[in-house]
C-alpha cells in the first residue's frame, strides 16, 4: 500500500526503473583517448624518450603511430628535427626486430592475444600479408613502414613466414627513415602550418608518396 494523499485516497508509488548500466567506451574512443596520451608526453620532459620508447612498441603491438608525438617534438625544437627522426628511425627498426622475434620464436604461444587484443592484427590480414610476401618481399614490407598500413602486422608476419631477415631490416630501415626524416624536414622547412596539414591528410600523403616512389624506382630500372 503507498502512501496517502491529501485527500484522503492512497497513491500507489510507481516502481523505481533499474539503473542503466554505462555503456563501455568504443573502440574509437580508446583510440583517441591513447592519440591523446601519447600527444601529452610532448609536452613533459620524458618527451624524447616517450617518442623512443612508443615507436618501438607501435613496431610490435601499439595502436597509435609515432607520427604525431615527433611532429610535437620538431615543432618545439626545429633545429633537433633530425635528431628525434634519427632516434625514432632506430626504435621503430629496433621494434620491427622484436616484431619479427615474437612471429619466429613465440606466435604459436601468443597468437591468440595478438588476434583478440591488438587492433590491425587479425587472421585475415595476415593471410593477405602472406600473398604480399609471396609476390613482393621487400616492396612489401617497404610499403608498410612507409605508409599508414599497420606496420605490426608485417613485422609479426615476416618472423612467422620466415622473411629473409637482412631484407627485412634494410626495407624497415629505409622506409621508416624515409617517413620520419621526410616529416622532420618538413615541419623544420615550413613549421606549424605544414605540421597541421601534415596531421589532416597524412594518410592519403603517405599513400601519395609511396605510389610515386615505386613509379619512380620502375622508371629507373626501365631506363637502366
Amino acid at each position: 500500500m503507498g502512501r496517502e494523499n491529501p485527500a484522503g485516497y492512497p497513491v500507489r508509488e510507481s516502481p523505481k526503473a533499474p539503473p542503466i548500466a554505462p555503456k563501455p567506451p568504443s573502440r574509437l574512443a580508446i583510440v583517441r583517448r591513447l592519440y591523446d596520451w601519447v600527444l601529452g608526453w610532448a609536452y613533459t620532459p620524458y618527451a624524447l624518450w616517450a617518442l623512443i620508447i612508443l615507436t618501438l612498441a607501435e613496431a610490435s603491438f601499439f595502436p597509435i603511430p609515432p607520427d604525431p608525438l615527433l611532429m610535437a617534438l620538431c615543432l618545439g625544437s626545429p633545429v633537433r628535427s633530425f635528431r628525434f627522426a634519427a632516434w625514432a628511425t632506430g626504435a621503430s627498426v629496433v621494434g620491427g626486430i622484436l616484431g619479427y622475434a615474437i612471429g619466429a620464436g613465440a606466435w604459436s604461444l601468443l597468437d591468440t592475444f595478438f588476434f583478440q587484443y591488438v587492433p590491425g592484427v587479425t587472421p585475415e590480414a595476415f593471410e593477405q600479408v602472406q600473398q604480399l610476401y609471396d609476390r613482393y618481399d621487400f616492396w612489401a614490407v617497404f610499403v608498410a613502414g612507409l605508409t599508414p598500413l599497420p606496420y605490426k602486422v608485417f613485422t609479426l608476419s615476416a618472423g612467422v613466414f620466415a622473411i629473409n631477415f637482412p631484407i627485412f631490416v634494410l626495407a624497415s630501415f629505409l622506409s621508416r627513415g624515409l617517413r620520419f626524416f621526410l616529416i622532420a624536414a618538413l615541419i623544420r622547412r615550413f613549421g606549424p602550418p605544414v605540421s597541421r596539414f601534415i596531421d589532416r591528410y597524412f594518410n592519403l600523403l603517405t599513400l601519395i608518396f609511396a605510389v610515386l616512389l615505386i613509379v619512380g624506382f620502375l622508371v629507373v630500372g626501365w631506363v637502366l
